[in-house]
Parts: structure tokens; C-alpha cells; sequence
């Protein structure tokens, strides 16, 4: 790490993105501010004052990095030096191929590798509408709870207005509330390799007749009302309430968060469940676990009421119940540049969700490059964006032009944002997995190359 340069990076927002860009940056040896309002300004999602807080799932889903374009970004921010896959590792929960944390210890030691950093200060308090002209170096990472003043002032100086969507939160539950004796613990397939992995989530069976019970339920259950301004903005697919799921068919449910396949009841291993509710640990005690896929927009009251007739859940302590907040990201593909800055003021730079990337990983990985791009720029260098068949560079090639701006909605890292394989490659993977592994085989040859130039030009 090289000595502090120059007038400082400024970063608004404390949360995946943010925090992964004040770290990146710092290491490059620029100086940074870090804003974050919490406590002075609370959000309706955030529990905490913590940086990184992780406000819906702990999961940051697939691990698996030779065929999942998810599991090869986080192999990609690992070969980074990633502050958030390094806490990540070091905070990870049994969770099969997945790879989930305690949201606590991993908040907590995010928070304080950054408050111990030389490079960076930590500054609480809200950046009330655009930054002040002498901040000439600034990242936004809002993330989808942006303040309503900054917002406001980012629509306005763009032209543009923002585009929003809800996005649901999963209830908690207190794992000894629940019924053992109708629950069992195995991961789909018994997928991991040690026994903690194969045995990460808990399974509550339901038979044909419970299912129909629960689902009319679902339907019936009085839901959370928008606000008039709320009701046309639209829902992100990855993270539908479950009970607008349902709404789109009795069956949906059984071939989505609740579909029965690679799971044996050690209660019963004749009889197959009609459908599975599946939990996952929540922290590293196992004392609380998450209702995978149980987003909701159902009120309190009803939530306690309707998943109590799960089998096993029928004497569910909550730690937390589900909710709906609105999130906002602005029109990337037409605001920003191909390093993420805006192009109506090129000193401000956006990173994270706000741009239109979905997930906690891809929020990370997006400050991770507006970082390093910050820090460049700081140091008089050109910062080139990684190639397009790296999971970063087709991440950042989505937001910034890749995607069409007419219909551009939030997105996960994926396999149909690269660039097609090689005729004759593709002509050699017959397999699905197999044509997976070449896409990730090309991008970590890519990855590697380009760090190794990065290392070479600092």
C-alpha cells in the first residue's frame, strides 16, 4: 500500500458497494472519506448503524465458481483483494453450494477493518442533496435506499427520472421454535462436502393438502397498501413476495423456494413431500434461521398467522417478520460512461445498486471497479474496465450501455450478459456444465490478465 495522494476520494453510502470502494481505493494509496448517515438518518430496512449491513438474505447465493457466473464473481473479487469475500470467508455459515454468513460478525468486521484503515475516515451524517463543487472525486453508493434529497438532486441535474422497484424481506425465525420432530436438516441433494454443508437447511414437508391450505392462505391474507405514487413501480423478478408468486399460480410455488426435488424426510423417507419449506441458518449460532424465498408484503399480523401452518412452524418465535421497501436505481445504459461516471458531471462516479446491478455481490463488485477507477483517476492514470467475458466486465458492460434504456431493469450476474463462446468451443462442450466451465475457464484467464496489467501500471 503506497502513501496517501492527493484530496481525498469522497464515498456517500456505507453499505456493499460503498465499503468495497473506500477499500479498494485505499489500498491504491488514495485518501478517502467515507460517508455514511446511519445513525443520524435511519432507513425503514436497516436495523443497525454497521457498514455492509445486510438488510435482506445472508446469502450470497452460488459459490460455485467453474459453473455459476455468481461463484466466478466471487472468485474474481477474491483475486482482488475484495474486503467484502475476504470478511465473507472468515464469517461463512454451512449453507451447501452456497455461500451464506452471519450477517452480525461479518457487518462487525467489515465496519472495523475500514474504521482501522490509515487511508480512510469514517464521517456519519447525511449528504443532504448533490456534493458539494470542491469534492472532486466522489462515488455514489446510495444503494436503493437513497435519501429523498439526493435522489431529487440526482434527477434533476440528470434530466432523468429515476426508475424504481419494491424489493421484499424474509422473516427470521427463532430456531427453537421449531418443531424437530417434523423438521429435518439435509441441503438439496445433500450438496456440499462436509457434513455441516450437506445438512445446511432446515426442511419443513407439507402434503398435498397443507400445500393447497397454505396457498389459499397466501392469496387471502390482507397485504401491505401502497402509497398512490408506489402502486405502477414494478417488482425485481429474483425477489418476487411470495405471495405474488403464488398469485401467478397454485402450482409456481412447488417449482420455485418450495419445490420438493433432492430432499428425504428422516422422518418419514417413504413418504415424498407435495412441496418443502425450506430454512436457512442465519448466523454462525444457528440460533435463528431465514425462510428461504419467503419475501413478503403481507402484514405482520397475517405473516405470524399464515406461516404457523407449516409443519414444524406451528409455534414459530419471529425475530424479525417480513417487509417491502422501494428501491431506486437510475437509467445507467443512458447516464453513465464506461467507468460508471455521470456523464452531466463527470466527478461523480455510481456504484452499487443504484446503477442497476442486482445483489449484495454485485453491488460489492461494481464499488470494487468504481474504486480502483476512483483511485486511478486520482493518481493521473487511465483505468481500463475489465474485458467483457469476465463476470465483472459484463456486469459493468450491462449498466453502461449494454443493456437497452427503454427497458432496462436491475440484473444479476449471468451467463447471457457475456459474449458468446468461440464456435469451435462451443462445438466442444456438449453439456450444459460443460459449456458453464468454458465461459468460466475464458474469464478467469481474462481476470488474471487483466490484475496482471493493473499490478504492472500502478
Amino acid at each position: 500500500m503506497s502513501s496517501p495522494l492527493g484530496e481525498p476520494i469522497h464515498i456517500i453510502g456505507g453499505g456493499m458497494a460503498g465499503s468495497e470502494a473506500a477499500w479498494q481505493a485505499a489500498e491504491r494509496g488514495a485518501q478517502v472519506v467515507l460517508h455514511e448517515m446511519r445513525p443520524h438518518r435511519k432507513t425503514h430496512a436497516h436495523q443497525t448503524e454497521g457498514l455492509a449491513e445486510l438488510v435482506c438474505s445472508n446469502s450470497f447465493r452460488s459459490d460455485d465458481h467453474e459453473t455459476n457466473a455468481v461463484g466466478l464473481l466471487h472468485q474474481e473479487m477474491r483475486e482482488a483483494g475484495s474486503l467484502i469475500m475476504q470478511m465473507a470467508d472468515r464469517h461463512a455459515l454451512p449453507a451447501g453450494g452456497a455461500l451464506a454468513v452471519d450477517r452480525d460478525g461479518f457487518s462487525a468486521a467489515v465496519t472495523a477493518a475500514l474504521a482501522e484503515h490509515p487511508n480512510v475516515t469514517l464521517e456519519r451524517g447525511e449528504v443532504e442533496g448533490l456534493p458539494p463543487a470542491e469534492w472532486k472525486n466522489v462515488i455514489v453508493a446510495t444503494g436503493p435506499l437513497t435519501s429523498p434529497a439526493l435522489a431529487e438532486a440526482i434527477g434533476t441535474l440528470t434530466g432523468a427520472d429515476s426508475l424504481a422497484f419494491f424489493d421484499a424481506i424474509a422473516p427470521i425465525i427463532h430456531a427453537d421454535s421449531i418443531d424437530l420432530s417434523k423438521a429435518w436438516f439435509q441441503s438439496r441433494y445433500d450438496k456440499g462436502e462436509t457434513e455441516a454443508e450437506q445438512t445446511a437447511y432446515l426442511n419443513c414437508p407439507m402434503d398435498r393438502e397443507q400445500y393447497e391450505a397454505f396457498i389459499d392462505a397466501l392469496l387471502a391474507a390482507p397485504k401491505t397498501e401502497f402509497k398512490d405514487w408506489e402502486k405502477d413501480t414494478p417488482y425485481f423478478e429474483g425477489c418476487l413476495p411470495i405471495e405474488v408468486m403464488a398469485e401467478r399460480g397454485r402450482e409456481t410455488l412447488r417449482y420455485g423456494p418450495l419445490k420438493p426435488v433432492g430432499l428425504t424426510n428422516a422422518h418419514d423417507p417413504q413418504t415424498k413431500a407435495h412441496a418443502v419449506v425450506q430454512l436457512r441458518r442465519e448466523n454462525a449460532l444457528g440460533t435463528l434461521m431465514n425462510l428461504v424465498g419467503f419475501q413478503t408484503k403481507m402484514t405482520y399480523g397475517a405473516q405470524a398467522e399464515v406461516f404457523r401452518t407449516i409443519p414444524g412452524l406451528e409455534k414459530a418465535e419471529f425475530a424479525r417478520l417480513g417487509g417491502i421497501h422501494r428501491n431506486t436505481f437510475i437509467n445507467s445504459p443512458i447516464l453513465l460512461d464506461g467507468t460508471m461516471r455521470l456523464k452531466a458531471d463527470p466527478r461523480l462516479r455510481f456504484a452499487g445498486q443504484i446503477t442497476g446491478v442486482e445483489g449484495y455481490i454485485e453491488s460489492a463488485a461494481m464499488g470494487l471497479l468504481a474504486g480502483r477507477f476512483a483511485a486511478a483517476d486520482m493518481q493521473g492514470r487511465t483505468q481500463d474496465a475489465p474485458p467483457l467475458d469476465t463476470s465483472h466486465g459484463a456486469l459493468l458492460n450491462h449498466i453502461t450501455g449494454g443493456a437497452e434504456a427503454e427497458t432496462f431493469q436491475p440484473m444479476n450476474a449471468n451467463f447471457g450478459l457475456f459474449p458468446p463462446l468461440d464456435d469451435t468451443v462451443r462445438k466442444g462442450r456438449r453439456g450444459k456444465k460443460d459449456r458453464q466451465k468454458a465461459y468460466t475457464d475464458r474469464a478467469k484467464a481474462s481476470w488474471a490478465a487483466w490484475l496482471e496489467e493493473r499490478r504492472e501500471a500502478a
